[in-house]
């Protein structure tokens, strides 16, 4: 959760009618979540408990969207300004498929609704100043690549693929080059500042994940997994994988979804507390914060050990 923005209350969410899921699949976002925080991964997964937006992260996927489409544009003609084109066009296509989106920036809603109108489009300073910031992650990119000498092989690659043990693997993967020579590299782009070394490993986790469905799709093991980070100046991170690290992988997310599994059958979700709780929004729902989780919506079929509590 973003500091500025209001916490979920417990009554907003404990008396709302809410579907609940069993998962089926395991992406790196909620690979992740489990291994950051259990009663995280069950708020999300299993609850369903709707988050409030973000401005960061709505401003992630308009970038995204924009890089995804920059490449539609001729070779030659992928410049700053082209992409700094898009972006205005991007939010609003993004703001169609989620209305919810415009209570980020309710002066540019009032504005536009305003009786001295007339209809115009209007951002408001804190749009304004939320779609400036995005033009200078996009400004930024370009100091790291030059999209004029790429044509990528895929990009937001939708990826799924099923192992012996029955567990399926999916995500989005934002880019694939493919070489003359059929090396595959796997790009994917954060908005962010680029972690210290004690994360670095957790994102190059989700790139290691991509690389291991991609290998079990395609019989070859990338040559290279690389980060783009847009924001703090920018910096590009790399790692060449071989096939022991995929393979520890797929070991690491079998045994992950194990423990998810005994985790549905006990109900036993804990929270765990680190340094991202500060922008978590289920605060009101966590013990570590003095709250209470809603009932658990499943049926619990295995009593915990007593040993484990």
């Amino acid at each position: 959760m973003h500091p500025s923005e209001p916490a979920l209350t417990t009554a907003a969410v404990t008396t709302a009618e809410r579907p609940t899921g069993v998962p089926v699949a395991l992406s790196p976002s909620r690979a992740g979540d489990f291994m950051t925080c259990p009663l995280l991964y069950r708020l999300r997964v299993i609850d369903k408990i709707p988050e409030p937006p973000s401005p960061a992260a709505t401003r992630g996927t308009v970038v995204h969207s924009v890089l995804e489409r920059l490449f539609d544009v001729p070779a030659g003609q992928r410049t700053p300004e082209a992409a700094r084109a898009l972006l205005r066009p991007e939010w609003q296509r993004l703001l169609a498929k989620r209305p919810e989106l415009a209570e980020l920036f309710p002066e540019a809603a009032d504005a536009d609704s305003g009786p001295d109108s007339g209809g115009a489009r209007s951002e408001g300073a804190e749009l304004a100043a939320w779609l400036a910031d995005a033009e200078k992650l996009l400004d930024g990119y370009f100091r790291l690549e030059d999209p004029n000498r790429l044509e990528p092989a895929e990009r937001e690659l939708y990826v799924e693929t099923e192992l012996e043990s029955g567990l399926r693997l999916r995500g989005y993967v934002d880019r694939v080059d493919v070489a003359p020579t059929g090396e595959i590299r796997v790009v994917d782009y954060k908005t962010g500042r680029a972690p210290s070394r004690d994360f670095e490993g957790k994102a190059m986790f989700q790139m290691k994940f991509y690389a291991l469905v991609l290998w079990r799709l395609r019989g070859v093991v990338p040559r290279r997994l690389q980060l783009v980070y847009l924001g703090g100046g920018g910096t590009v991170v790399t790692y060449d994988p071989d096939l022991a690290d995929l393979q520890a992988v797929e070991r690491k997310l079998l045994a992950l979804w194990e423990a998810i599994q005994r985790a549905l059958a006990t109900g036993e979700w804990p929270a765990s507390r680190n340094r991202l709780c500060d922008w978590c929004s289920f605060q009101a729902l966590c013990p570590a914060f003095g709250g209470t989780p809603p009932p658990y919506p499943l049926p619990v079929t295995t009593a915990p050990d007593p040993g484990d509590l």
